[in-house]
């Protein structure tokens, strides 16, 4: 594709080259770039993609794109190739994105999740609907990109726009019809999915996260309310609609703030998508879901109460599509479990071990409520905090699992380039002010799940929290192998 019907539309403060330069790919990384290729120099938190315009061109780059003033650009190799500057190089990178790729969700309905917990288990929720509705659905998330019977690695929950794009072309080209895509606050900050027409939109819910990255619960909560501030300006593709938790007060303000339909859940009598009952067991849930269009008793495998929530807000995507109510039923029965999502352990002694994803303290208080109604023993919970990370959050933690637990065993998640210890220190300070006198420290986690299952007798429940599906764990810049779910399992094997 030639560079000028590229930046074609877009505003373009300068350009230095021939517009006619043949385009045969785009990257933002230089070490990704081809020979014959457009380069977008993107400003990150730690790295400035201007500073790597040169090494761009000497692996082959055609062209740039950036922020910088051209005059500015000290010469060298960059002044052979075609320069177009931009007044913002991330919403340049997401137009040439769309327009490289051929519009590839041109076809297709985009689903986007956002909120601080339950983004993934409904996003598995709603995947499984709308197959049970005869759709072909793809995934983008946390754990992984999944589509056509293709599994992709998920780097992160949602990719840079141009990452997307070409993910999304690749569901495309493959018959996906619809698209369901967790949305992180990071992405919608920082202009990742800034063209995406969605069709719908949902908010789970909003509790403390990510204030490493947005400093105040105000501002992480205006980045999640930018996925729905557009909503209403579909061109040529029909109505949006957002599907929002009316219970939770952030999402009473979106409904201010949205132009679009508006399908509410929750416990309220008044919300479109509701329930008036439901039982957790080790079984699963069940509850009855009450729709505009009739009530449903369903089943699910899911074991928390707070999974109602997920249930009702993918059902209220699938009820906003017209795709009926036998879906939701049939998804719900079709899903056995979500990966690292209160994800029960098989073991040998047969013992209650359940891992989970909660790293946030509303999740952990959530996860530690579910699990309190499947045993009628004590409660063991072992976790830590992640490095490098919101350390507010660590002693509120510490407490909640003191209030909530029989006993406790500090450990390491994550701790990327901090002390481990100064980590479990702040989390032992919430568990002091809890008044919690049964817990231990052992900052090496696979020792500290042994001694966990060691302890834990028929009719106790081990909850592990934290890290749910990684098979990882990040110590220093180090990524080792590790799997809550597989060191579990061998420590009952050797109990």
């Amino acid at each position: 594709m030639k560079l000028r019907k590229l930046i074609d539309g877009m505003t373009v403060q300068d350009l230095q080259g021939d517009p006619d330069v043949e385009i045969c790919g785009v990257a933002y990384d230089s070490r990704r770039i081809q020979s014959g290729g457009l380069f977008v120099a993107l400003r990150g938190h730690h790295l400035d993609g201007h500073a790597f315009i040169e090494d761009a061109v000497s692996k082959g780059a055609v062209a740039v794109v950036s922020e910088q003033p051209l005059a500015a650009d000290p010469g060298g190799r960059a002044k052979s190739v075609t320069r177009v500057q931009v007044p913002d190089a991330r919403t340049a990178l997401s137009q040439l994105a769309v327009r490289f790729y051929d519009v590839p969700f041109a076809h297709m309905n985009l689903i986007g999740i956002t909120g601080t917990n339950g983004k993934t288990t409904t996003a598995y929720l709603l995947e499984a609907m709308l197959a049970a509705a005869q759709r072909r659905p793809g995934v983008i998330g946390t754990i992984n990109y999944r589509f056509s019977g293709r599994v992709l690695e998920a780097p992160v929950t949602t990719p840079e726009s141009l990452d997307l794009m070409a993910t999304l072309r690749r569901m495309a080209d493959t018959g996906v019809t619809d698209v369901v895509m967790e949305v992180s606050s990071h992405s919608l900050d920082q202009g990742r999915v800034r063209d995406c027409p969605f069709r719908v939109a949902v908010f789970t819910n909003l509790s403390r996260d990510h204030l490493d990255y947005h400093g105040s619960m105000d501002a992480y909560f205006k980045s999640k309310a930018r996925l729905f501030r557009p909503l209403g300006k579909r061109e040529g593709t029909g109505p949006a609609q957002a599907v929002i938790n009316a219970d939770d007060p952030r999402g009473q303000e979106l409904m201010r703030q949205t132009t679009a339909q508006v399908i509410t859940y929750g416990m309220g009598t008044a919300c479109d998508i509701q329930t008036d009952g439901f039982q957790v067991s080790r079984e699963g849930l069940r509850a009855r879901i009450i729709t505009p269009d009739g009530d449903l008793d369903v089943n699910s495998s899911l074991m928390g109460a707070h999974d109602i929530y997920n249930i009702m807000a993918a059902a209220g995507v699938v009820w906003s599509m017209g795709l009926g109510l036998d879906p939701i039923r049939e998804g719900l029965s079709h899903l056995k479990s979500v990966p690292g999502r209160l994800e029960m352990v098989k073991n040998d002694r047969a013992l209650a071990l359940i891992v989970d994803y909660a790293h946030t303290p509303d999740a952990l208080s959530k996860a530690l409520h579910a699990v309190r109604l499947l045993t009628t023993g004590r409660v063991i919970t072992v976790f830590g905090c992640g490095g490098d990370r919101d350390r507010g959050k660590r002693s509120e933690m510490g407490r909640i699992a003191g209030m909530k637990s029989d006993r406790v065993i500090i450990t390491s998640d994550n701790p990327r380039t901090e002390d481990p210890a100064a980590i479990a220190m702040a989390i032992e300070a919430g568990i002091l002010e809890s008044g919690l006198k049964d817990y231990e420290l052992d900052l090496d986690r696979k020792r500290a799940i042994e001694r966990a299952v060691s302890i834990a007798h028929n009719g106790d429940l081990v909850l592990i929290a934290g890290k749910g599906h990684e098979t990882y764990q990040i110590i220093g810049s180090e990524r080792r192998s590790f799997d809550d779910r597989i060191v579990a399992a061998e420590a009952a094997r050797h109990a």
